[in-house]
């Protein structure tokens, strides 16, 4: 075996896919982390018309290891931007970890956790999905990995 080829990752054919509407299982999981980039914080905030400041303070906490993430509702334990009609009330504003689910490395590690994954998402191998090829899917893990890197406090000024 050449030791500089790339080694095919099990889903390097593709993956059945579509987000469907009016679900929302992947933000209704109680005490699930979204962790944020500057990128999300700063559209976050404009989004909201306040400062990075203000928006860190109101909408975020940090994580055991310092890293700023998406404060959870109080009651329910989920997104505080997911609401009753199982839809997000900052869609188009919404963190890229969230835009990068199913896509993320921890649910592509091996065919296990991408059963897991599919556990909590009908979207997967749904009848009307879409086969999501290898450069699409790459592009989101390499999203979430910038996401799940996230922000501290040295990474910030006001």
């Amino acid at each position: 075996m050449n030791p500089f080829k790339k080694r095919r990752k099990w889903w390097d054919s593709g993956l059945k896919f579509s987000c469907l509407p009016d679900c929302g299982k992947c933000c209704n999981e109680p005490e699930g982390i979204v962790y944020l980039s500057l990128k999300d914080m700063s559209r976050l905030a404009s989004y909201h018309n306040l400062s990075l400041n203000e928006w860190i303070k109101r909408d975020c906490r940090k994580s055991s290891d310092g890293r700023y993430i998406l404060k959870s509702n109080q009651e329910k334990k989920i997104c505080i931007y997911f609401n009753d009609d199982l839809n997000c009330d900052v869609y188009d504003s919404k963190p890229d970890q969230c835009s990068a689910f199913p896509w993320w490395n921890e649910n592509l590690v091996d065919k296990n956790s991408w059963e897991k994954t599919k556990e909590i998402c009908p979207g997967i191998d749904h009848p009307k999905a879409l086969i999501i090829n290898k450069k699409t899917i790459n592009f989101w893990i390499e999203v979430d990995k910038v996401s799940e890197k996230g922000v501290k406090d040295s990474e910030l000024s006001f």
